[in-house]
């Protein structure tokens, strides 16, 4: 190795962990284009009252900078336990920067060296990367031809591989597949281990009230996770949540770094929430956005996966990269996820969808489309 102190180094020469080489760092691609339909995004900004109340709040907060922020967030819980509802008070809820890093939390605290993590694929694909991260053993399971999730499924694989956690996700990402509340609760019923439920998306389904928090009062060892990326229009503010019992929240406490909330992201997401009904205000128009490009699209003779999220897969394609591609260069940004020759669209607005169509439309007749899926 060189000792030459302005040298560059590699990767190769570093001492990375064994399980981390050849790996690469997880992202959507993040292109600038005018139709951007990849990363489940609510493209409506908050309006500008809402943007001047977040521009004062910071303002406000410039006072204070040289000094730490509020390391429990106690205020932000218990804005997000008023919204939620469902009688839930703000010690059981924890918040972290994206429900990436409250995932992580859960795996810091209840995985790691000789526990368990099991989920159904297809599915988000960042779990495995938290268990990774975190040294736990990741275990996945098929779901059902359709992609579905149901009771028998999930206790038989609990039963032959006895995992520490169990995530469901729901809607599922990138399916967009959702598992009622009544199947979750049955699961609960009959495995013993902690049961996550990631409901990232469920402001989009057509019964948003229909969550499985409403099974927490009974339930302690089930966790319910969401964010406020998606419906609230607050990708950029980073801000996920769960609700739990108590001593969830206190074990995640345990391993959060300190001041791990910003005294800025925390201004943001209250004032998003003091105004939860303007920032919601669009999920209806993109509920329906996400139905209307499901038909549309089957109506190309395509496949497509019903789905109950602000997205959908569809397809098949022989060589889905291509038509990627095709979007791209008429500025439409899709995602390339999910099963083999899937293409994944988020719902835009009706002008992006317009967009997407007219050059899907262009696009399709210079490919393969496959057959029905054998496993669909």
């Amino acid at each position: 190795m060189t000792t030459d102190p302005g040298a560059a180094i590699t990767l190769a020469e570093l001492p990375l962990r064994p399980e981390l080489v050849g790996e690469q760092p997880y992202g959507a691609p993040q292109l600038d284009v005018p139709v951007m339909l990849n990363v489940n995004e609510n493209p409506y900004p908050p309006s500008p009252k809402v943007r001047q109340q977040m521009a004062a709040a910071i303002g406000e907060l410039a006072g204070t900078v040289n000094r730490y922020p509020d390391r429990e967030a106690r205020a932000l819980r218990e804005d997000l336990a008023n919204y939620l509802g469902f009688g839930l008070g703000a010690d059981q809820i924890w918040v972290g920067n994206g429900s990436n890093e409250v995932m992580t939390h859960l795996l810091q605290a209840f995985g790691g060296p000789g526990r368990t993590l099991l989920t159904f694929t297809p599915t988000y694909s960042m779990y495995p990367e938290y268990a990774r991260n975190t040294h736990t053993r990741y275990v996945t399971v098929p779901r059902r031809r359709d992609f579905s999730v149901d009771a028998d499924l999930v206790v038989s694989a609990v039963a032959d591989h006895r995992p520490d956690l169990l995530l469901l996700c729901t809607p599922n990402n990138p399916t967009g597949t959702q598992i009622p509340v009544s199947v979750i609760q049955e699961i609960y019923q009959q495995v013993d281990c902690l049961v996550i439920v990631d409901e990232a998306y469920q402001e989009f389904t057509e019964v948003p009230e229909d969550s499985a928090l409403a099974l927490l009062p009974s339930c302690g060892r089930l966790i319910v996770s969401r964010t406020m990326s998606k419906a609230f229009a607050l990708a950029g503010g980073r801000v996920g949540y769960l609700a739990a019992a108590r001593a969830v929240v206190d074990a995640c406490r345990i391993v959060r770094l300190p001041y791990h909330m910003s005294a800025q992201t925390q201004a943001l997401a209250r004032v998003a929430l003091a105004n939860t009904q303007e920032m919601l205000g669009q999920v209806e128009v993109l509920r329906e956005q996400s139905q209307l490009i499901q038909r549309w699209l089957r109506n190309q003779g395509l496949q497509v996966l019903p789905s109950q999220a602000n997205f959908c897969l569809f397809g098949r394609f022989t060589d889905r990269h291509a038509v990627w591609s095709d979007l791209l260069e008429r500025g439409v940004l899709v995602r390339e996820t999910g099963p083999d020759g899937y293409l994944r669209v988020s719902a835009g607005t009706p002008e992006e969808m317009a967009v997407f169509r007219d050059s899907l439309t262009e696009v399709l007749p210079n490919h393969e489309v496959i057959g029905y899926h054998e496993e669909v």
